[in-house]
């Protein structure tokens, strides 16, 4: 007896398009058409709006009335308030790594940290953006607040088209590394105002990058 192919889900299409959102491969602005995911996806339209509506929930999709859904798209107000929000998250989350992180997540933490260099010395930006996103998550893990986790990742994944177009910019990678080692050095000597510091820097930085690039 043949068996149907397992049903696609709704969260397995919001998962499916979230993951096309936070890699760049559909920008900001980008209409969302019903009809056009459900072929794609082999459904009905109604898992599509499913997906569609959890993605809204989470600010990657804007429906605006009357229009099909488009990748979200916030105004330059709302974008720097969204960096400013998560400058001060991830400076929290390194601030708590360098006093509760283990010697074991320390080094682990410096290895990686090591290990990109490579990336830049390569210019595989490709590679190093990958890697970007494990050295930030190591650090959210590092603090040991599942709670600041939670809202520091959740903050990222909202963000994270615009914090990966940074990388266009002519000398980022070079520079990304660099902001990177003086928050590995303060974590490493247990230095939360320092580590703090240099983080909230980086994120203001990686703001700023975006923005000469989006200025064009």
């Amino acid at each position: 007896m043949l068996q149907r192919p397992p049903r696609t889900s709704a969260e397995q299409i919001r998962q499916a398009i979230a993951a096309r959102i936070i890699n760049g491969d559909l920008a900001p602005g980008t209409p969302l058409d019903e009809q056009g995911l459900a072929t794609e996806f082999s459904v009905s339209r109604t898992p599509i709006r499913e997906a569609l509506r959890l993605l809204r929930s989470s600010g990657l999709v804007e429906q605006r009335p009357h229009a099909s859904a488009v990748v979200a798209k916030p105004d330059e107000a709302t974008l720097a308030g969204m960096f400013e929000v998560m400058a001060y998250l991830e400076a929290l989350c390194a601030g708590l790594s360098a006093v509760t992180m283990s010697v074991v997540e320390r080094q682990a933490l410096n290895t990686h940290h090591s290990a990109m260099a490579a990336m830049v010395r390569d210019g595989d930006a490709e590679a190093y953006v990958e890697a970007n996103e494990l050295f930030h998550s190591m650090i959210y893990h590092g603090a040991h607040n599942g709670y600041l986790f939670e809202l520091t990742s959740a903050t990222r994944q909202r963000l994270q088209p615009f914090r990966r177009a940074q990388f266009e910019t002519l000398g980022r990678l070079g520079q990304s590394h660099e902001e990177h080692s003086k928050v590995v050095a303060a974590i490493l000597c247990g230095d939360r105002s320092g580590a703090e510091l240099s983080m909230r820097s980086h994120i203001t930085t990686v703001k700023h990058a975006y923005r000469r690039l989006a200025d064009g």
